[in-house]
């Protein structure tokens, strides 16, 4: 048997879904863009979600899944839909009401070091090593830089800055969150997906009736920026993560967010006509290499 052609077929069969995964999740800032011409923030985050949770619905009873009963697991996916979607979503979209999409997309790179920090200092369910503190340390001084920290904040409103923080602190919570109190509890990833998407909708339905809309929608590029954040970038993505996690492992999934800063940026400058200052992609690199000594991935002893 030739091991190396096995190798290589397998990398082909999950490769196309990583390439997908990172293309819809690194639009989905554009897309938040063009969906707050005609929605609020709240607006956006229910579109996002209200969408995904449909599609994550015909996904699931397609294959058959069962969906837990048991109150304490379904309070975690509760809380867990509160921060991982919900809070996130709205956070992420209100920051994009200051910033550019490509400043969005760049600062999802602090996602790593996010989880890091939730991890080590607010869970404690590990300990810090030499490599993971340097990677911190490195990270911060990226997420420094990506803001142009020795010129205040630019020109960009400080609430929309601390509300990408925010963004990035729900996200980077949701790892361990979810390790330590839904993952022993053994269920399919399309399950906990599918569950908090529809917590997520059902939460910012209220919401969505009296806050969401600002205006009708003035065209059909406003509608479909709608329906791909909402059905592509959080549902069908749903959908590829997890084949790329059955076929390549979580390591391999979690790569994305290495991607997605990159793919925001070109999409952010080439369809949006943003631009983007030297400082934010030289940012972006030092706090992905802080990530990536921190998860292991570069050997500082080596």
């Amino acid at each position: 048997m030739n091991f190396m052609n096995l190798s290589t077929n397998k990398r082909k069969s999950w490769l196309p879904y990583f390439i997908a995964l990172s293309i819809a999740w690194g639009s989905t800032f554009i897309f938040i863009k063009v969906c707050l011409e005609f929605l609020t923030p709240i607006g956006v985050a229910f579109a996002r979600f209200g969408l995904g949770a449909l599609f994550m619905l015909l996904y699931s009873a397609r294959l058959k899944l069962k969906f837990p009963r048991e109150k304490k697991i379904l309070i975690h996916l509760f809380v867990l839909s509160l921060f991982f979607n919900s809070l996130f979503g709205i956070l992420l979209a209100l920051a994009e009401t200051g910033i550019s999409s490509v400043l969005a997309g760049l600062g999802a790179s602090i996602v790593p070091l996010m989880t890091l920090f939730f991890v080590a200092l607010v869970f404690r369910s590990e300990k810090l090593s030499a490599d993971q503190i340097t990677g911190l340390i490195i990270g911060f001084l990226g997420a420094l830089m990506i803001v142009g920290v020795w010129k205040g904040i630019g020109d960009s409103p400080w609430w929309a800055m601390l509300a990408l923080l925010g963004a990035t602190m729900c996200y980077g919570a949701s790892y361990p969150y979810t390790k330590k109190y839904i993952l022993p509890h053994g269920l399919r990833p399309e399950v906990m997906a599918t569950t908090q998407l529809c917590f997520s909708a059902a939460t910012l339905l209220p919401l969505f009736i009296f806050f969401g809309v600002k205006q009708a929608p003035e065209n059909s590029g406003q509608i479909g920026a709608a329906i791909c954040i909402g059905v592509i970038c959080s549902g069908i993505a749903y959908v590829w993560n997890f084949k790329i996690q059955a076929a390549a492992g979580s390591i391999v999934a979690s790569t994305t967010m290495y991607v997605i800063p990159i793919v925001s940026t070109i999409l952010g400058i080439t369809v949006l006509g943003e631009s983007v200052t030297w400082n934010e992609p030289v940012g972006c690199a030092i706090v992905l290499l802080g990530a990536a000594i921190s998860q292991g991935r570069i050997n500082l002893k080596s």
